[in-house]
This record gives structure tokens, sequence and C-alpha cells, in this order.
């Protein structure tokens, strides 16, 4: 059982060390090294690729890189993003992976304004308003929050390149928001509360005031009178998310501390038992299988939000904390020599989870 169990005649002793949190895992530079090398490896790997696009005509039948030069590797657009947000992240706290600056010389090649023009046109093109929304769109902004966060030279002018990307793509959430009139509580891209939260870390990090009050507004709006999200029914046989959990992680960013213990009292009682034995991790039965592997990215992203809801209720830690760290501990072993299907994208969703354990 993934149960942080307690008997009755431990309940007095529980009550004595409650006030200790137990503690994270840490991202070591021997983990970094792992994760680090996974996006590193992808960032020109143009196929197999998924490119999901809509076609207006055949002359729209092009490469992944003369569309989208880049993000055009790992497989498929957003996946290419969250790998260059992994490698920022890791190059900020870890320089010397990239000891030999190889890296950082494919980031500038890659990252330029003439890149970006071409990656702009086809977001403009008619065809593909929608392309990547929200997923995708997420990824980007979170990208570019590392990158406007780190007093690094290259980082600032590529943070410049992307901008335009970023506003944009800040612009049609907005508007897209007032035409959500229900949220969409799958376990994979479509799920809006993750990509809302990546979009509200970003939206404070910049002071894109207008993007965090729509966020606000509407986060209130679609999920403030859920209740009794039964973790029972979690997950299905291709989730990297979970439905209930994202949404918890969401709402505690958006509402005050006063307003959000009760309100996940009412939308998640589970938590608030001694022995959340709901939750166990995620079991991939064939590796190779590009939605099956999800479920070790279901791992990693339950981690996440266990995190994120114990740092906003500390009384709750001594039971997420523990059941974070087995879910990232049960699917971490697996990332370095996985499939391509999973290594393209396993290392992000690491590395999201243990960043947040440092918080």
């Amino acid at each position: 059982m993934l149960a942080v169990a307690f008997s009755c005649k431990q309940a007095d002793k529980t009550k004595e060390k409650s006030s200790k949190a137990p503690e994270k895992l840490v991202l070591t530079e021997e983990k970094a090294k792992v994760i680090f090398a996974l996006p590193t490896h992808c960032l020109t790997v143009e196929y197999p690729n998924k490119m999901g696009e809509v076609l207006g005509s055949a002359s729209d039948l092009k490469t992944p890189k003369a569309l989208r030069p880049i993000f055009y590797g790992c497989f498929d657009w957003h996946s290419s993003v969250h790998g260059y947000w992994s490698i920022v992240r890791l190059l900020k706290k870890f320089p010397h992976l990239d000891a030999d600056g190889m890296v950082r010389q494919q980031l500038k090649r890659h990252i330029t304004i003439e890149n970006l023009s071409v990656e702009l046109a086809f977001f403009n093109d008619k065809n593909n308003l929608s392309f990547e929304r929200t997923y995708g769109w997420a990824w980007l902004m979170k990208l570019q929050q590392e990158l406007r966060s780190w007093d690094d030279p290259d980082a600032k002018q590529w943070a410049a390149v992307l901008q335009p990307l970023a506003d944009l793509l800040s612009q049609r959430t907005q508007v897209y928001l007032t035409k959500l009139v229900y949220p969409i509580r799958t376990g994979q891209h479509e799920n809006t509360a993750f990509s809302l939260t990546l979009m509200y870390e970003y939206a404070e990090a910049v002071d894109d005031r207008d993007l965090l009050n729509a966020i606000k507004t509407n986060s209130v709006r679609l999920f403030e009178n859920d209740k009794n999200c039964d973790l029972a029914y979690e997950p299905s046989g291709s989730d990297f998310l979970s439905p209930c959990l994202e949404e918890a992680y969401l709402m505690s960013k958006i509402l005050a501390k006063d307003a959000y213990q009760p309100w996940l009292r009412n939308f998640m009682p589970v938590l608030f038992e001694e022995e959340v034995d709901v939750l166990q991790p995620g079991i991939v039965s064939d590796r190779t299988d590009g939605k099956l592997v999800h479920l070790d990215g279901l791992n990693f992203s339950r981690a996440n939000c266990l995190y994120g809801i114990g740092n906003a209720i500390p009384e709750l830690q001594a039971n997420l904390i523990p059941l974070a760290n087995r879910h990232i501990e049960f699917s971490l072993k697996n990332i370095s020599n996985d499939d391509y299907m999973g290594s393209h994208w396993l290392g992000t969703f690491a590395l999201l989870a243990l960043s947040n354990a440092s918080l």
C-alpha cells in the first residue's frame, strides 16, 4: 500500500511528530545529470514526429523543422518546448552539466528572431489558431518564465526572442477562457487545471496582470463549487495527469488559505484522513507504447501536486510528502534507459516534481 499508515495506538505519537514535516526528495546532481541527458539528446531528433496540425492545402505538407525551426525535436511541439524548459532549469542550477558549451550553442542556433518568425506564422495560420491549446501554450509560458528569471546574457536574449509568442498565447488564453463554459477534466493534455497552474506561475512571475486576473476569475468560476472528487476512479489507462489532484493544486494558488482548506475538505476529504491509501503508483505494462507509458508521468505529476498541496496546508504534509516521494521513486528508475516513447518527455515531469519538492 502507498499509505502513510497509523494505528489507533500511534495516534498520540503522530500528533507529537506532526510539527516536523517529513523530508522531501532532493534534486541531486546525479539525478540532474540523468534528466539533462534526455532533452539534450532529442532537441535535434526530428523523427519520429507527431505533427498535430490541420492541413489547409498541399502546400502545408512540410517537414517538422521547416514548420517549427525552434521546437521541432523530441517527437512533438509541446515536448520540445518543455524539453527546453528542462534544459534551462537545470543549467541554472547545475551549469557544469554543459561544461563544453555544446548545448548552449545548440540553443543559440535554434532560438533566433528568424526562426521565431516562422513559428509565429504557423500559430497565425487560420487553420491552426488553437494548435497546442492549452497544454503547449502553458509550457511555452513556463519556459519563458524560466528564461526571464535567469541572470544570464544568453537567457535574456532568448527570452526577448520568445516574448512575442508568449504574449500571443497569453492573449489567446484570455479569450479562450471567456468561451470555456465547462472545464476539461481529462487526465491528458487537454486538462484545464494543469495548464492554468503553469500559466498562473508564469503570469505571477512576469507580472502579466491581465492573464493573472483571467486565470483567477475563471478558475473560481469553473472550480469553486466542485466537491467530492473521487480518486477511486483514477487513473484511466493512459493518464499522465490526475484530474482531482491537478484541480486541487491549482486552487491552492487561487484561493486564500482560509478559503482553500475548507474548499479542499469538500473537494477531496480523503486527503484529510490518516490513511490516504487510495493512491498507489500507476503501473506501466509496455514501455514502448506511447500511451501506456503515460502512467509513469502520472506518478511524477501526482507527486508535484501532493507537494504543492502540502505547501499550502502544512498540516497535511505528514501524509502527502511520503506519498509524493514514493510516487517519484517508483518511476524515476525507469526514465534513463527508457524507450523513446517515454524518454522524450518523462524527464520533464520528474524535474517538475523535484523542483516543487525544493520549494
